[in-house]
């Protein structure tokens, strides 16, 4: 387990583990994950913005300022 932990954290590898055969998880290094969690955030923001958008509209800045203050 400490060779995936090194592989992943310092040779930014993303191991998947598996039960039964099966793909069940993923090692990634923090900045992957960051970077994941970054690129879901803006995909959130989108959606949020585009259904905003067709009830009668929101700037998206507003939008953003209610998740940055949601998040602490």
């Amino acid at each position: 387990m400490a060779d995936a932990l090194n592989r992943a954290a310092y040779a930014g590898e993303c191991i998947i583990l598996a039960r039964d055969g099966k793909p069940a998880a993923a090692l990634v290094s923090v900045d992957d994950l960051k970077l994941l969690e970054e690129l879901e955030n803006q995909a959130d923001l989108k959606a949020a913005f585009k259904a905003r958008m067709e009830k009668g509209g929101s700037p998206l800045e507003r939008i953003e300022a209610r998740l940055a203050a949601s998040r602490g």
